[in-house]
């Protein structure tokens, strides 16, 4: 009989470990002393070596004895924050907003490291219902505050039929090297209009982990925008499912990458039903050694004739050294459908480059124009000026190097 070998555990797992006994986590303790971390050999995480990229796990976080000043400020948004997986006293809601608070994490069970670990982490989750179409953007600040520490929150939010908002994420905090696993649960009802923005802008030293699960119902239109512009070592994971007629999502996000950054979005989209449409586009800018990943994998049942479905990931890459890695995927169990993917990578055009320069426009302005121009197809579609004006404010400060 074949013996299988025991999994050669890192102080990262030897920590995790002690970690989830220590909360009554036993089972998920159990997945990792036998697997251990994702190594490239699981597909999902194959640019994502968490076995080798973690290579350490602060201890749990603590109640936040004070919150350092946030990272990005929406003039007239109506801001919550949860500080170190607590949530934090809040102003009075808006109309149509509820506010709450529940036991435990939100995420959907499924075979992924981040989504057990976060589920036997989270104490409390922050809810949102949303009756009715809200108009200030809903901020949350999700922060990891004081010492290195090891965070884990959650959030859920249920969209009423008919209604609408725009909901925008951040995530900062002290300057330690955090470790934060984030969850965001969203159920989109008949005919909603959501769109919501994930920005981390954690510090260089942390390592920033997020999941976030869709379900989107019939007729309801989902715009998101993940930025990874912040941690050392990020990763967003996005599970869209349609699950009614004549929904659709613009699934979008953006890798901001410089020397010695590590940022993957990954996406597991879901086509359940007939008659659903999405045209994900993610888009990644890197520098110097800068690593940046994008994976994206389209799924269409059996049942789920007539979905019209696009994947595309443009890579720009701003010196030699930078790496951008796509991987693409589709699997496809319906025979009447329009899908398609395709991924483009390459440096700045040169006759672009050219053109402006022979107009006396100096090589460094000339370089951030054009990735300005690259950039503005994601950003463009948000049409709260404020919130626009600001998310031009993170990509411009990555140009110049702040």
């Amino acid at each position: 009989m074949r013996q299988t070998m025991p999994v050669r555990l890192g102080a990262a797992e030897d920590t995790l470990i002690a970690q989830l006994k220590s909360v009554g986590a036993d089972a998920t303790a159990e997945r990792i002393t036998v697997a251990g971390l994702p190594t490239r050999r699981v597909e999902s995480y194959h640019y994502t070596d968490l076995k080798t990229l973690l290579r350490a796990i602060p201890p749990l976080a603590q109640a936040a004895n004070e919150a350092s000043a946030p990272a990005l400020r929406v003039p007239g948004a109506y801001q919550l924050m949860i500080a170190n997986g607590v949530i934090q006293s809040a102003s009075t809601a808006p109309a149509g907003v509820i506010v709450g608070k529940a036991a435990g994490g939100v995420l959907t069970t499924r075979d992924d490291v981040l989504v057990h670990l976060n589920g036997a982490f989270a104490k409390e989750s922050l809810t949102l219902t949303l009756e009715s179409s809200v108009d200030p953007v809903i901020q949350i600040d999700r922060r990891s505050e004081g010492e290195a520490a090891h965070v884990a929150d959650s959030l859920k939010v249920f969209v009423a039929d008919g209604a609408s908002a725009v909901i925008l994420e951040t995530f900062s905090g002290s300057n330690a090297a955090h470790v934060g696993n984030h969850a965001t649960y969203m159920a989109l009802g008949k005919n909603a209009v959501v769109t919501h923005i994930t920005v981390d802008l954690s510090p260089r030293a942390a390592a920033h982990f997020a999941s976030n699960e869709y379900h989107i119902g019939e007729g309801a239109k989902l715009r998101t925008l993940v930025i990874h512009a912040g941690a050392g070592l990020s990763r967003t994971q996005l599970f869209p499912r349609y699950e009614g007629a004549g929904a659709h999502g613009d699934i979008t996000g953006l890798n901001l990458v410089v020397d010695g950054q590590h940022a993957d979005i990954t996406m597991d989209a879901s086509h359940a039903v007939p008659h659903t449409s999405s045209q994900p586009l993610f888009k990644s800018v890197a520098r110097g050694r800068g690593k940046a990943v994008v994976q994206g994998k389209l799924v269409v049942a059996r049942d789920a004739q007539k979905t019209d479905a696009k994947f595309m990931h443009q890579g720009l890459m701003l010196s030699d050294e930078a790496e951008i890695l796509s991987k693409p995927e589709l699997e496809i169990y319906a025979d009447d459908v329009v899908c398609g993917h395709g991924s483009t990578c390459g440096k700045l055009d040169e006759d672009s480059m050219f053109y402006l320069t022979s107009r006396g426009i100096p090589k460094e302005q000339a370089e951030t124009m054009l990735v300005r121009g690259f950039i503005e197809e994601l950003v463009d579609p948000i049409e709260d000026e404020a919130l626009a004006e600001a998310l031009h404010g993170i990509v411009d400060g990555w140009l110049l190097g702040k």
